[in-house]
């Protein structure tokens, strides 16, 4: 959950050090540090706080000379947000300093062993123990060293390695945490994101689980866990830096909701051809489907509420039974799951960690695998046996806005696919869905465009607690809507299932208490609007979301948010575009980091 990066050449370390963690600081962090080679010794300096803070005590890189070094950006786990805990650590002699992300598991009984023999630790980290064992294992040979440090490991980590040996060689170290090489020209970079790199390179190697690397201006060497040297493909960077800044919004969360029109024709437009769906890079036959007993979708956060909005479109259109799984429940469930079994793995980054290991669990079993993932070459990718990509672009600010359209629409697109191939609908019917899905990126403008009024009622609603109902496929729109006020607004937002409130929840409605009501599921109108008149009884103020021309809603709610009519199973993807602009507004009212929210980290590569 934070971020490392390195660099060797010919230029001074510590600005581009910054600059790569400046890259990185939507990913979460509470600390920063960097550590520079110069003159045969490590000159590390970090700070508590924010990388500006770093910054200003170095100068911008200028005080710390030297032309190979590492950064980081830490979130905390073990050991508080403090100076001293702060990385880069360096090794008892001085040789060694080490940048870490992940969690080192058996790092308690390492730590006693090292104290054992005679090694100090300045501070509470899991990561100090890798420093020390380094020193350790270390007699003038720093790949056996490096190899023999990451064979005592348990965990998780990407390791960013310098020694003053070496004095323009950086060491990197991969398992089960991201962690890419960037390929220049007379200089070589590592980071864990390649958003940290697409400024100076977009040639990059990705690295694999159980490979480690050696970097030098001149060359990068990877090598396998025995010391075998690899081969690796060189992969080309396809966006621009340009893509990872605000372009003139005020936040980029912002900026990423008004690229939803954009970032869904992206998902689409290579996958319809001739009015027919063809998803890249794997055919399954109708043969191969009717196999499938029912599918399961497991994901975290705002995936795991896609795959909510997404399960009915599959089972309406596939007629195959889905379940929807938190990867961190799956992974322990003991999961029926059999060579019957289709599971669909949602990660933006790809390298979700209980996503990840729910992936691995299902697979053990039988299970076929389809990653949907924003990532090329994320771990996701490469274990998945099928992968569609969201083809969202860099997605900075923390909570998810163009990663959760893009992967409802994704699963849009596969529910289409498979219900061809079942033959579970007409050509007539077919068609019409086909054309509705292309109508998509247009209406989501038309959404962002009708609906001018959200910062009036982002101050109106945004009180400290929020209930959202809905029910169906507006219950799960409510799921992610209340999630985005949580997570940037810090208010409290419940969402629940509309059918529900008479069995408990409606105790808990008060006067004036704010309701976000979703209804956008004409089907169901009535129902829904039975729950409002009953919120209303008892002195709630509703703001109702729906389809406009809904005369029924606007008799009944206080204020309404429209979107523009669509077909019912694919109304999600509008749906949550106002819910995303009211918690921003909300946010913005209220003065908080609303691309880095607290507590909150892009990428949670830890359990």
């Amino acid at each position: 959950m934070c971020g490392i990066v390195g660099f060797t050449g010919k230029l001074a370390a510590a600005p581009v050090l910054l600059q790569g963690l400046e890259r990185l600081e939507y990913r979460g962090y509470d600390s920063a540090g960097i550590a520079v080679l110069d003159n045969g010794a490590i000159r590390v300096e970090k700070v508590s706080g924010r990388i500006a803070k770093l910054c200003e005590k170095t100068g911008n890189g200028a005080l710390v000379p030297g032309a190979a070094g590492i950064g980081h950006t830490r979130w905390a786990t073990h050991g508080a947000p403090t100076d001293q805990n702060a990385h880069p650590h360096l090794s008892n002699d001085g040789r060694f300093a080490v940048v870490h992300n992940g969690i080192i598991e058996n790092y308690l009984e390492l730590r006693k062993e090292l104290i054992r023999d005679g090694y100090t630790f300045q501070s509470e980290t899991d990561t100090e123990t890798i420093v020390h064992l380094l020193e350790h294992y270390y007699d003038g040979d720093i790949k056996a060293a490096v190899m023999k440090t990451a064979a005592r490991l348990e965990g998780s980590y990407a390791l960013g390695i310098v020694c003053t040996d070496t004095p323009d060689a950086l060491y990197v170290v991969r398992e089960a945490s991201p962690l890419i090489l960037g390929v220049g020209v007379g200089e070589n970079y590592f980071a864990s994101d390649v958003t940290a790199l697409v400024s100076h390179t977009k040639n990059v190697i990705y690295m694999e689980d159980g490979e480690f690397a050696r970097l030098t201006p001149g060359a990068i060497t990877v090598y396998d866990c025995t010391g075998r040297e690899l081969q690796k493909p060189i992969s080309r960077v396809t966006w621009s830096v340009e893509a990872a800044e605000k372009g003139g919004y005020e936040h980029f969360m912002l900026k990423e909701i008004m690229e939803q029109p954009a970032a869904v024709k992206a998902a689409l437009a290579p996958r319809i051809h001739d009015g027919k769906v063809q998803l890249d890079g794997f055919e399954l036959t109708g043969e191969q489907l009717r196999d499938i007993h029912k599918i399961i979708i497991t994901a975290c956060g705002s995936a795991y509420y896609a795959g909510c909005s997404g399960r009915y479109a599959i089972e309406r259109l596939c007629r195959i039974p889905v379940e929807v799984e938190l990867a961190s429940e799956l992974r322990y469930a003991d999961p029926m799951v059999d060579e019957h079994t289709l599971v669909l793995v949602i990660s933006q980054s790809g390298e979700t960690a209980d996503t990840i290991a729910a992936l691995r669990e299902c697979k053990s079993r039988g299970a076929k695998v389809i990653g949907i993932v924003n990532v090329v070459g994320s771990t996701i990718a490469k274990l998945s046996d099928h992968v569609l990509y969201t083809f969202a672009g860099p997605e900075i600010a923390v909570a998810t806005t163009k990663g959760y359209t893009t992967q409802l629409t994704v699963l849009y697109l596969f529910a289409l696919y498979a219900a061809g191939k079942l033959g579970r609908m007409d050509a007539d019917r077919y068609a019409a869905l086909v054309r509705e899905l292309q109508h998509l990126p247009r209406r989501i403008q038309q959404t962002i465009d009708m609906n001018w009024q959200l910062p009036a009622l982002a101050s109106r609603y945004a009180s400290q607690s929020l209930f959202f109902i809905g029910r169906n496929t507006d219950y799960a729109v409510a799921l992610e809507g209340a999630l985005k006020m949580k997570e940037i607004s810090y208010l409290h937002a419940e969402s629940y299932a509309a059918g529900e409130l008479k069995h408990g929840t409606i105790a808990l409605i008060e006067e004036n208490q704010p309701v976000i009501a979703v209804c956008c599921n004409e089907s169901l109108m009535d129902k829904t609007l039975s729950n409002i008149v009953e919120v209303k009884a008892r002195g709630a103020k509703v703001l109702a979301l729906s389809f406009k021309g809904n005369k029924k809603i606007v008799s009944q709610a206080d204020d309404v948010i429209f979107i523009p009519r669509i077909e019912t199973i694919f109304s999600a993807c509008l749906a949550v575009v106002p819910l995303q602009l009211l918690a921003y507004y909300a946010a913005k009212g209220r003065g908080c980091d609303i691309d880095k929210p607290k507590n909150l980290a892009k990428s949670v590569t830890v359990e």
